[in-house]
């Protein structure tokens, strides 16, 4: 069974095709880039999977179910994680805080009860916790865990939005540029933990980048959009020598 799997999926934003026709499989263990120049489509085919946009024709599959029409938090409870290209703190919260949102979808106990201090709303909050501070780990950020997330720097987020999203236990992931404004130590750093996450903790990866070094080194497999049509698809080697791609990329990037 496909980890996630998308066949003739058609988006269509007013008078302007954003995505047409695109199929992806993605196996179980699998890291996936997705790359292409901008306006490519590629966000938008993340937001189709998880729910923020839906397609106009076509069909999604996380873990061989259909989400088409399903909201976001549904689909989050089916076994799917998100990062998005621009960072996402809850100002005024903890970094600890805000890897606790991400198991809102998962808690039992309704948010009214916790007025009542009830000792079964206490003992999950204390067990929500225990579960964030293990990903703070995980990610190596546990030392802030009292800060302020939104005084954090830019890389320091973008870990902490990973954490976010692997604390409800996703079956595939999504992430959107994460690498994006990483120096290059920090980028080295990246790829370590999204081996990690695979290897570790058995999660598909779906990445969306443009630091072309990352994704040609860590991907399985690679898709290659452009105009919202994909033009190719495979090896690292074998999408980096295919002419259209160098002639959408007009030859940048793709030899580093």
């Amino acid at each position: 069974m496909n980890a996630l799997r998308l066949e003739n999926v058609s988006i269509r934003f007013g008078g302007v095709q954003a995505v047409s026709e695109v199929g992806l499989s993605v196996e179980q263990g699998e890291i996936r880039g997705i790359i292409g120049p901008n306006g490519a489509g590629k966000t938008t085919l993340l937001n189709a999977v998880c729910g923020i946009v839906r397609p106009d024709r076509g069909s999604i599959d996380v873990k061989g179910k259909s989400v088409i029409g399903l909201k976001p938090d549904r689909i989050a409870q089916g076994g799917l994680g998100r990062t998005f290209q621009t960072s996402r703190m809850f100002s005024g919260m903890t970094v600890l805080e805000n890897v606790m949102t991400g198991l809102h979808a998962k808690l039992r106990a309704e948010p009214w009860t916790a007025a009542f201090g009830l000792k079964r709303v206490r003992d999950e909050e204390r067990e929500a916790a225990a579960h964030a501070r293990r990903l703070l780990d995980f990610v190596d950020m546990r030392r802030f865990e009292d800060h302020d997330a939104s005084a954090l720097s830019f890389g320091q987020q973008r870990l902490v939005e990973i954490a976010r999203a692997l604390v409800a236990e996703p079956a595939v992931l999504l992430l959107d540029e994460p690498a994006v404004g990483l120096s290059a130590p920090r980028v080295a750093d990246l790829d370590r933990l999204l081996r990690r996450i695979r290897d570790e903790r058995g999660v598909t990866i779906v990445m969306v980048e443009h630091v072309i070094q990352l994704v040609m080194g860590i991907c399985d497999a690679i898709t290659v959009l452009s105009s919202g049509v994909k033009i190719a698809e495979g090896s690292a080697s074998t999408v980096r020598e295919n002419p259209r791609v160098q002639e959408a990329y007009f030859g940048q990037a793709l030899n580093a």
